[in-house]
This record gives structure tokens, C-alpha cells and sequence, in this order.
């Protein structure tokens, strides 16, 4: 019996029948704060090889961590925004482990009292429709250093630069249940992060890596063995990720054989996933709380004020944009997607129609950014020159015609377009004389069709086409339309 919340549609075919996948997240994302999580060294990204690393970084013996206030803010920040609870007291603790990269033989992390509890997110789908996924908890951690293997044919060289650099791990309930949900909820996740300028982002620079934990189950069953992939660095490797953890795991069920819990690595490159280790539990990890570090404490008062200095956030954005300028969920989404894209677009609708600055700045300007590679820190047309586009298009000085044209001419050559369409003669005739004088001159030289038109309406639009051309495509097209009915016969 099929579960009743399970879609059909998310559902993957196996060779024995349907089966549903289910995934669980942990991100990792790099608190955006000047200085390290515990140090003083800075968190540029891109320095000389361990030219960010103190001596508290490096392990050095005697060395003490200082909590990093701005990076407690951050976390808060983000819980705040994730609608979670705030713990107002949490713990660091120590996770054993050893790797080469990882100076102290621990990482210091939070695990039985995370600064953040219980959360939400809500998932804007391709199709229209939404889910909402739960926020197990965010803890804060410092990051490892990092292994290079590519520098010495028989050598690793350890680079400490990130070594202490704070990070949010953001876990999710696993209420994901598709290659498609999962991309949705970590670009959602880092929009809600860019605007509240707590994590940059930046997946190619490593500011924000997934650990993708998948299992398979036939509908209705309970949970099956998950394997986790970890370090998944970009979204559309996460969605690859998941639909062949997936597969391949069907596969093995199907098979006859069973999943072993374990932590696997994807190779985009082979499109495959490949073991790595068996998973370790919390136990191996030896957990207890870092006897250099106190409790983390604040009062509720500390949460209200950062609390009161939140932005608007893209979900109540999108609906101030549906409500104050009338536009469709799928238009506000895209606008809301980035904070830069968002206030360019109100820069633009400000005492304008929002429908057609919403046109201008999706289809137009976004479409021709897209295919030079640009994004809108980077566009050659600023808000100022876009607006004034849109007001001569809605005061009838231009036609939507030659509005795409002056928006090649400011694109390409840049200008004022008020002053670009005075020089080149591109305003919209609207003198009804000339455009009568056009008109008869195409009903004259075509008295068959003109006799034709009256019984089919549909020949019109070949008329109005033959006295854009007879008008250099300067004349109002609707004026034109309104006289060829009037002299045809067809009102």
C-alpha cells in the first residue's frame, strides 16, 4: 500500500517496481567574518600557502582559543533567519579524530548543545509548488586545513590557511526527496545566507559544501540504509550525486544485496559514487566538551537586537513584490533569488508599473547579461538607464520595437536613452496625419486585398506590417491598426 504523502512523480523505476529516495543534508558554510573562528588570522580567501595561520591555528602548545564574537552573531543570525529556535547557552566540544591537515589531533565543534535547534525552510519548486524542509539543528565548528597532493610526485603538503576558519553546519531533517528538492533547498538555503550576509556562498571557492546523506525505500516503508557523500561543492553536483547514489543502490537491493552504511565520494567526472570509508558514528569521534572553552551564554536581549537589524528576507520579498507590483510567484522568485537582482528591480518599478519593469529586467536585461556571462553587479545598463527606457515606452515616445533597440544601443555603447533616441531620430510617430497619409498609400496600392480584408479580418495584421514598413516601423502601431479598421470597413 502506497503511502498517501509519497508523489508518484519523485518516485525512481527500478526493475522491480518504484522506489522512493530520501535525503537528508549537512552544509557547510563559512561564516563571512573578518577573522577566524577561535584566531586572529584572517579569512581571505587566496593568501600565499599558511600565510593566515597563528599560532593558535597551528596547535603550538600552550595555545588557547578566544571565541570570535562576530562569528556567535552570525550563527544566530542565521538561525533567526532559518525561523529556529536560539539556544541562549551551548557548548564546543572536542571530535577526535586525526588527519594530516588537522593541527590539535580534534576539530572543535558543538554537538549535545548547538547554538541553533529545530528550524525550517521553505522550497520554491520548478513546478509552482512548495515544500518545507526541517532544520535539525546549526552548530558552530572550525574548518581543517587542506591536503595538497598535486605539488610532489611522492610528497602531501598541508596548507593551514582555512585551519580554524568558522563554519555553520546547517542540518536538515530528511524530508527531501528528490535530485530536483535537494538542488532547490541549498540554493534557497544560500539566498537566505547572501541576504543576511552571513556565508558568501561562494561553492567554488569552498565557502559552502555539501555532505549529501541518501537512502532508497519502496513507498510506504520505513527508512533504508544511508550512505553519506561527502564534500559536494557545487549544485548541480549535488543533483548528479543523488539520482547515482540512488540508483546505484536500487541496484544493489534489487540485486539481492544489502547497503552498507558508509561515506562515499562523487566523481563528476565518471559520474559515479565511490566508497571512501565506513561511516563513523558520534562514539568513534570520542565527543566531550573542550575544557579550554567555557559555555557559550547569552540573553535573550542579545538575540532581539540582531533580531531587529534583519533585512527582508526572500520570502517576504517575493510576496511584497506579488502584492505591491502584481506579479506572478515565478516572476517575484526570480527577482528575490539575489539581493543585488531584487533592489536593481526596484530601482527600476519605482513610480512605474511593476509588470513591465518585472518584463524589462527578466526578459531583457537578465536574458542579455546571461549570455555575455555578466550578472547584474556587472551590467553595463544601470536601473537609472533601464527606468528610462520603460518610460518612454509607456509614453508612447518609443514602440516596444525600437525599445529593443535603444536597450542593444545602451547595452552596447551605453548613453543616456532619452538623449540616444533625440539624435537618432528613433521617436514613434504618432502624428495621425502621417500615419493616414502612410495608410492610404497602402490601401491604394493594394485594392484587391483591402476588398479581400473586409470579409477576413485576419489579413489587418499583414496592413499594419506594410505601413511599419512604409513608416520606417516609426508609427504607432495601434494608431495604424485603429485607421486600417476605420478605412477598411471593419468597426
Amino acid at each position: 500500500m502506497m503511502n498517501a504523502t509519497v508523489d508518484p512523480k519523485k518516485l525512481i523505476k527500478g526493475a522491480t517496481g518504484d522506489w522512493e529516495v530520501v535525503i537528508g543534508m549537512e552544509i557547510h558554510a563559512q561564516v563571512t567574518s573578518k577573522s577566524k573562528l577561535f584566531s586572529g588570522a584572517s579569512t581571505d580567501f587566496g593568501g600565499d600557502q599558511n600565510s593566515h595561520v597563528s599560532l593558535v591555528d597551528a596547535a603550538m602548545p600552550g595555545m588557547l582559543p578566544v571565541i570570535n564574537e562576530e562569528c556567535v552573531r552570525q550563527a544566530v543570525r542565521t538561525g533567526l533567519g532559518l525561523e529556529a529556535e536560539i539556544h541562549l547557552r551551548s557548548v564546543f566540544d572536542r571530535k577526535n579524530y586525526f588527519y594530516p591537515d588537522l593541527p590539535q589531533g580534534y576539530q572543535i565543534s558543538q554537538y549535545k548543545y548547538p547554538i541553533v535547534g529545530e528550524g525550517k525552510v521553505i522550497v520554491d519548486l520548478v513546478d509552482g509548488s512548495q515544500i518545507t524542509v526541517g532544520i535539525e539543528r546549526l552548530h558552530l565548528e572550525q574548518d581543517a586545513g587542506k591536503s595538497l597532493h598535486d605539488q610532489h610526485p611522492t610528497m602531501s603538503y598541508v596548507d593551514l590557511n582555512r585551519s580554524g576558519v568558522a563554519l555553520m553546519e546547517i542540518v536538515s531533517k530528511p524530508d527531501l526527496r528528490s535530485a530536483e528538492e535537494a538542488r532547490a533547498y541549498v540554493t534557497k538555503l544560500r539566498t537566505i545566507m547572501r541576504y543576511l550576509g552571513t556565508c558568501d556562498g561562494n561553492m567554488d571557492e569552498g565557502s559552502l559544501r555539501a555532505d549529501v546523506n541518501v537512502s532508497v525505500r519502496r513507498p510506504g516503508e520505513p527508512l533504508g540504509t544511508r550512505c553519506e557523500i561527502k564534500n559536494v561543492n557545487s549544485i548541480r553536483f549535488i543533483g548528479q550525486a543523488v539520482d547515482t547514489e540512488a540508483r546505484r543502490q536500487i541496484a544493489i537491493i534489487e540485486d539481492g544485496g544489502t547497503i552498507d552504511q558508509e561515506t562515499r565520494l562523487f566523481d563528476p567526472a565518471k559520474g559515479e559514487t565511490r566508497s571512501m570509508r565506513s561511516k563513523e558514528e558520534a562514539h568513534d569521534y570520542r565527543y566531550f566538551p573542550d575544557p579550554d572553552l567555557l559555555p557559550l551564554e547569552f540573553d535573550q536581549a542579545f538575540v532581539d537586537e540582531l533580531k531587529s537589524h534583519l533585512p527582508e528576507l526572500p520570502d517576504a520579498k517575493k510576496a511584497r513584490f506579488m502584492a505591491d507590483y502584481s506579479l506572478p510567484a515565478y516572476d517575484a522568485g526570480v527577482l528575490v533569488a539575489e539581493r543585488v537582482q531584487a533592489d536593481y528591480f526596484e530601482a527600476v518599478a519605482k513610480g512605474r508599473d511593476g509588470k513591465t519593469a518585472a518584463n524589462w529586467v527578466i526578459n531583457e536585461l537578465f536574458g542579455r547579461l546571461n549570455k555575455e556571462g555578466k550578472d547584474v553587479t556587472t551590467s553595463p545598463v544601470s536601473a537609472d538607464q533601464l527606468g528610462a527606457i520603460v518610460d518612454l515606452i509607456s509614453n508612447g515616445t518609443i514602440s516596444g520595437k525600437m525599445a529593443k533597440d535603444l536597450f542593444e544601443i545602451v547595452f552596447t555603447e551605453g548613453g543616456d536613452p532619452l538623449q540616444i533616441v533625440e539624435q537618432r531620430g528613433m521617436k514613434q510617430v504618432t502624428d495621425t496625419g502621417a500615419i493616414e497619409a502612410a495608410v492610404d498609400a497602402v490601401l491604394a496600392a493594394n485594392p484587391d486585398k483591402a476588398e479581400q480584408a473586409k470579409t477576413k479580418p485576419g489579413m489587418l495584421g499583414w496592413f499594419v506590417g506594410q505601413v511599419m514598413k512604409e513608416t520606417g516601423g516609426k508609427a504607432n502601431p495601434q494608431s495604424v491598426s485603429d485607421l486600417l479598421k476605420a478605412k477598411i470597413g471593419l468597426e
